[in-house]
């Protein structure tokens, strides 16, 4: 089995079994391509010659060119493809398992405070279809702290508007009830009833289940949902540098802000660890000694 064909299976298999994003692929595709570019300007032969040996020296080049973070996400790629192909028993064992990683500064999440997100909220003109979409994705990702992936595959299904929830199709195919509040609701109802039938009509196949269209009335993709969250900015004139998964940070810090528990918003956010969801909680520390040092009288005292 040469080299694309083993690639395109594993893709085949993160999206059909795992389920993962456009976005996520990519970056698996890139960071496959970029093993088997290596492979072949050193002589090292494919991907399933591959030894520890020669793991150690591909990871060894990467420092050349990527910082300590990028380097841990393609090797944990790499990895994750070793382990498909030793469950698929074309290798016996995953060359990459022992690599050492160096060590990935620490970073907090990036969120933005709560004026600053409701000054976002003032640009929209809902007499405008495109404006009541756009309002109504920021509201989503703000007030229920999904990722980009999984609010382009909503369907109408998922929402029960009488529970007030929506089903969340997340990572692995792990599924989550994530509550929707009152303005959701009635802006999704708003939506549904009016602008997603307008952009609908658009569409000659008419069989979209998503609940979220563009303007052709076909499903919205990640990079669409992007776009929107940028036009957003520029329109607002923040000086503001976020993404849609900086909204879902800052879903995650003004919960625990405002005194929910870790563990619920574990499950808010479909994180498989406790241990991802603990950062949030530096975020708030950090915050709450900014406020300490701000506040004290005699913090601003000099020694």
């Amino acid at each position: 089995m040469v080299n694309n064909q083993i690639i395109d299976h594993f893709i085949a298999y993160l999206e059909n079994e795992k389920r993962y994003s456009d976005h996520t692929i990519t970056s698996y595709k890139d960071d496959l391509k970029s093993l088997v570019d290596f492979l072949s300007r050193e002589e090292f032969g494919d991907l399933l010659t591959v030894s520890p040996r020669i793991a150690r020296f591909y990871t060894a080049t990467l420092h050349e060119k990527y910082s300590p973070t990028s380097i841990a996400r393609k090797i944990s790629s790499i990895r994750s493809f070793y382990n498909y192909i030793c469950k698929e028993e074309l290798m016996k064992e995953n060359p990459f398992v022992d690599v050492e990683l160096p060590k990935k500064p620490k970073k907090l999440p990036n969120f933005i405070y709560p004026e600053e997100i409701e000054n976002l909220f003032k640009i929209f003109d809902i007499k405008k279809p495109v404006d009541k979409r756009d309002k109504l994705i920021l509201e989503f990702l703000y007030g229920t702290g999904v990722r980009v992936s999984e609010l382009c595959n909503i369907k109408i299904r998922d929402i029960d508007f009488d529970r007030r929830l929506v089903l969340i199709h997340g990572k692995g195919s792990k599924d989550r009830l994530v509550p929707l509040h009152n303005i959701l609701i009635e802006q999704l109802k708003d939506y549904i009833i009016t602008t997603r039938k307008e952009f609908l009509k658009r569409n000659n196949n008419q069989d979209s289940r998503n609940v979220f269209l563009n303007f052709k009335g076909t499903s919205l993709s990640d990079r669409g949902v992007r776009l929107i969250i940028n036009k957003i900015l520029t329109r607002s004139e923040e000086t503001l540098n976020i993404s849609p998964h900086t909204l879902r940070h800052t879903f995650a810090t003004h919960l625990l802000n405002n005194g929910a528990d870790l563990r619920s918003v574990q499950e808010l956010l479909g994180h498989s660890h406790l241990s991802s969801t603990q950062i949030y909680t530096k975020v708030s520390k950090e915050k709450l000694k900014s406020s300490y040092m701000d506040a004290h009288p005699r913090s601003k005292r000099k020694k």
